[in-house]
């Protein structure tokens, strides 16, 4: 019925050392980045994707267009990065000596604790739950025809998507997951109500040379 080919975007020139890259700050690929993605887009190049749909965060918008090899790319403000609030642009140091304390509340507790004021997991998790809804309505209405979607989003996003859908507790999302640049992961739902199978997490194989639909 449905696959989900999931990435976060590539390294981008902000991620060493590694900030708190949320909503409002802006980051273009590094040129690691972009090579990445041109892998991953290489390994998919013989995949059929019938859409592509991409967090509007400039970093995973160059990611979407570089993987998507000339295919449309549908941005949806539901796939973009958890807001960090006070935290955006820091690195870990740093929020770490402006807010005492507060690293570890978030660590505890990160579906409930509003991060730096922004958002909580489950904030995140109400967003992309619209959209897995909608995108499940889109396969069922295929008449049959198995659809294949690229999501494009971010670390925290991701694992929010990845514990929802996998009925993992939303707090244990940052412990259960985990999202590397540019990494392939793949969901397969045979039938909307029978949930979906995890057929590969966090991937990074293409990066070594590796093509094609290795999980099927």
């Amino acid at each position: 019925m449905l696959t989900i080919l999931l990435t976060r975007h590539g390294h981008t020139e902000r991620s060493e050392p590694e900030q708190y890259l949320g909503q409002r700050v802006e980051a273009s690929l590094s040129e690691r980045g972009r090579a990445s993605a041109a892998h991953l887009g290489e390994r998919l190049a013989e995949v059929r994707i019938d859409r592509v749909v991409t967090s509007p965060m400039t970093r995973a918008v160059e990611t979407a267009r570089i993987v998507a090899h000339g295919r449309d790319i549908e941005v949806d403000e539901r796939m973009a990065e958890l807001n960090y609030g006070k935290w955006e642009g820091l690195t870990l140091e740093a929020v770490h000596a402006r807010f005492p304390g507060e690293y570890e509340q978030y660590e505890a507790d990160p579906a409930n604790h509003h991060v730096g004021g922004g958002e909580n997991g489950r904030q995140v998790a109400r967003r992309v739950r619209s959209l897995m809804d909608e995108l499940l309505e889109w396969a069922e209405t295929a008449g049959g025809e198995e659809k294949c979607c690229l999501l494009v989003g971010h670390s925290s996003v991701n694992r929010v998507l990845l514990a929802l859908i996998l009925g993992v507790e939303l707090r244990d999302y940052r412990r259960r997951f985990r999202q590397d640049w540019a990494n392939l992961t793949v969901l397969h739902w045979p039938e909307r109500d029978e949930g979906p199978m995890l057929l590969l997490a966090n991937d990074v194989s293409h990066i070594l040379g590796v093509h094609g639909a290795t999980w099927e």
